[in-house]
Parts: structure tokens; sequence; C-alpha cells
């Protein structure tokens, strides 16, 4: 079954290349088959959900090919890597819904693009070999490196594609190594045989840092938070809607399914220098959102923010705090991509412009946009009854139990992505209708089904989060290490 997740959108990526793009005709069966393909994966990975036993600690759906004799072709899930395939699947159709309507030009290789996208983001969180996981981690940068340059918006996109490719790729060169210095000590890059094997506390350390600085960067965590909110701005908004949803999540999932699980020791000492960083780094984001003037620069930031709440939780050695870190990164990954869907979307498409400054009074044209704008800003913030509000407590309630200060320092998010989503709200959709801008549409079909898409998983996960914790419960005690 995993396998044929991974397959299914390279088949409608290799049945998309023999198509002409030589009329509007074609390519509106182009823009349907990606979406029915897209669609048929999202319910390929509920089937794996409904089928998924978690009573069972060990990896379901396992396939193996080991003819290759560089590295061994092992899949599966488990609870964690479970819900990020979904998401994965999840996420692809509303990024290709997004564009539907204002990608003209080299349509076919644009969705061919995301198709393959998706797949290589599934094979990251489905592998069972550490050189497998490190080549899909890199996989996807210059897919993205081109999408941004040909299909993004922004005058600097050039060097926003570049500092993306660079930042990302520097940074996973001393992944490699360590991936390289494993199989020197084990003989083997498989998960069960390295999670078998002891590695010593100083071996530990140095691997560590070299998988930590890879995973710093994609999170990203201070000072390397430099490539993020320009690939953010002058990528297509598919483009901005993958990289929220799933991109950043490759740390996270890198933090849980290495880190902890394979140097858990290197993982206790280094706590306090984790947590120092997440701190620094959710202060200096959320203050440097306060000022930003660009729409989705100002959620991009936002992010930052946010991955920095999940990194205490993963590295707070509790169930409550890894369980919300999962389930953050998961409310992330709607809400997020909602809200560039608003800014960088909806809102950008009618007004031609994202400067803060000249929006204002959305709400005289826009009352439904305006309503569900609403409803995702305060999800954003943490509202309670949302799965946003549940992945951030227990995420600090998780870092509470191993160091209060810190939590405390967490806490501060609350208040922060308060004001400034709020601000970022009350400034568009408030006011006397700004002079700079004609009268506006509100939103049409398919963007009201994007924006409810999203909306429906945040709130329903966020009232009966079980759903999630009921197959987490398992490989997240699996994953906690004795101090």
């Amino acid at each position: 079954m995993i396998v044929t997740l991974l397959l299914l959108p390279i088949l409608g990526s290799l049945y998309l290349a023999t198509i002409p793009e030589n009329s509007i005709e074609n390519k509106n069966r182009m823009k349907r088959i990606a979406l029915s393909t897209s669609l048929i994966t999202f319910v390929c990975s509920l089937y794996l959900w409904v089928e998924f036993d978690s009573n069972i600690s060990q990896y379901q759906f396992v396939y193996e090919f080991d003819q290759l004799t560089f590295c061994h072709f092992n899949l599966g899930i488990d609870g964690i890597s479970l819900y990020f395939v979904i998401l994965t699947t999840f996420v692809t159709p509303i990024a290709l819904l997004s564009n539907y309507s204002n990608i003209t030009n080299n349509l076919k290789y644009f969705l061919i693009s995301f198709l393959i996208l998706e797949s290589l983001q599934i094979g990251l969180f489905v592998v069972l070999d550490l050189f497998l996981f490190y080549v899909f981690f890199e996989s996807i940068l210059p897919l993205f490196f081109i999408v941004i340059i040909i299909y993004g918006s922004g005058e600097a996109r050039i060097r926003s594609a570049l500092l993306f490719f660079l930042y990302t790729l520097a940074g996973s060169l001393f992944m490699l190594l360590a991936i390289l210095q494993i199989y020197n000590y084990v003989g083997s890059t498989d998960f069960q045989l390295i999670s078998l094997h002891e590695i010593s506390l100083d071996s530990q350390k140095i691997l560590w840092l070299a998988f930590f600085l890879a995973l710093a960067v994609k999170t990203p965590l201070w000072p390397f938070t430099g490539w993020l909110y320009r690939a953010h701005a002058d990528s297509p908004l598919a483009g901005s809607i993958l990289l929220a949803a799933t991109v950043l999540k490759f740390a996270t999932y890198g933090y849980l399914r290495v880190l902890i699980n394979f140097l858990p020791d290197a993982s206790n000492y280094f706590s306090p220098l984790i947590q120092t960083i997440a701190i620094v780094t959710l202060i200096y984001a959320s203050l440097a959102t306060i000022i930003q003037q660009d729409t989705k620069a100002l959620i991009a930031y936002s992010s930052i923010a946010h991955m920095s709440i999940v990194l205490l939780g993963i590295f707070s050695n509790s169930i409550q705090g890894i369980e919300g870190a999962i389930l953050l990164a998961l409310a992330h990954g709607f809400v997020s991509p909602a809200l560039f869907i608003c800014v960088g979307g909806i809102i950008y498409e009618r007004t031609g412009t994202r400067v803060i400054n000249y929006i204002r009074g959305l709400a005289t044209y826009m009352p439904v946009f305006t309503i569900l704008f609403f409803i995702f800003t305060l999800a954003n913030t943490g509202l309670p009854l949302t799965l946003n509000f549940l992945g951030e407590q227990l995420s600090l309630i998780g870092i509470w139990e191993r160091s209060p200060i810190i939590a405390a320092f967490g806490a501060t998010s609350i208040v922060l992505s308060a004001c400034y989503s709020i601000y970022l709200y009350n400034r568009l959709s408030y006011g006397v209708y700004s002079p700079h801008l004609k009268p506006v549409k509100d939103i049409s079909r398919r963007e009201f089904i994007l924006l409810i898409s999203l909306l429906l998983p945040t709130v329903l996960l966020g009232i009966f989060p079980n759903v999630i914790l009921e197959s987490l419960h398992l490989s997240v005690t699996s994953l906690l290490f004795n101090i």
C-alpha cells in the first residue's frame, strides 16, 4: 500500500507528460488529471489510517527491496509518520487548487512538479533507511528551486530561490557526513539496526551536532531564518502552502526519528542548548513578525515562532510534550496554508498588493471572507477548541515538567502571536475602505472550498484530539529516554 502511495503521483505525472499543452481544453484536462491523482492518493492514505493498528509499536505496512548494494530500500510507517503522510496527501490537492486558475504558462511542468514533490515528501516520511532519508530530505530542493524561479511573483525570486537552495544544501552536508560515520560504526544505515547499536556519548555528541545543524536550517531556527520569509514571499501560492504545511515538518520529523531515537544521550545532554535556541528564535521571530509590512512575510515569520514551540515540546522528554509538538505541527499544517491562501491568494489576486498599508476595510465588500479570515486568525493565536490550542498547551505543559522557566518564556508566544495576528486582521479588514483599491468581490466557490477544507480538521481535531492521540501513544512512549 505504501508503494502505491509513492507511485500514484509519479504515474500521474508521467501521464501528464504525454498530453500536449496546445489548447485550453488540454490544459483543463491536465488540471483535472493532476487534481484527481492527488485526491486518489489522499484516499489511499486514509485507507492506511483505517487499517493502522494502534496497539502495535512496530512499523506497519512494511515493504522491502534489498537488491540495492548501497542502501536498504525499506519502507514502513508507525504512529508518528502516519500523520505526516496524511498531512502531505491532504495538502497537495489544496496546493493544486490554490493556483488552479492563475497558472497558464508552462502549466504541464507546474502540475508535474507538484505531483513529483508529493511522492518525494511521502518518501521521506516512510523510508526506514538513514541514507534514503537524506536522499528524500534533499530531493525537493531542485524542484522547489525551479518552481520559485519560473512561477514565483517577486522581483527577487532568483535570489530567494538561491538562498533556499544554498542554506538547506549547505546545512545538510553535515548530515551526510554524520550518516557516513554512522555507517562506519554500525555497518548499515537501516533504522532498526541503528537503534539496536550502542554509540558512545562522545560520538553521539558529534553526530548530534551534525544532524542538528541540518535540521535547524530546515526548521528554521535562529540564526538560519533568512531564507524562509524570502522563499515564501517570492514563491507561487501553491509553493508557499507546501513549504508551510509539509517542508517545515521535515525537521520536526527528523528530530523525532533521528536525534531522539538514535542519539538519546546526546539529546538529553544538549537539551539546555535546544531550549535556549528555541526561546531566542521564538522571541526574535515574534518581534520580527510584528513589524512586517508584507502579508506573506508576516505569516512566514509567524511560522518560525510556532515551530519554536514545537521544538520545545519535542525535547521535553515527556509524553505530553512530544504529542503536543506533533499536534501543533499538524495544526500549523492546516492553519498556516489557510492564512497564505487568505493573504497571498484571495487578497493579493483582488488588490494586486501585499503591502499592509495599502489594504484596509475589506469587510465592506468581503463579509464571508472576513469571517473565515477571523476564524483562522484566532486559530493561529491558539484559540480553545482548535488543534493549535491543544498542541501549544501540551507542548508547554511538557516543557514545564522539565524547566518551568523555559516554559514561562515559551508561554510569551501566546501574547505575541495574539499581537501580530490580531493586528494583521484588524488592519486589513476594518476601517474606512482604502482609497488605493477598487471595489472587490467576495470569495469564489473554489476559494470557499479551500478554506472550509482546512477549517474542518482544525476544529474537529481540536474537539476530538483522541482520534490522533490514540495512535501516537505507543510510538511516542518508545521515544522517551531515561535520565
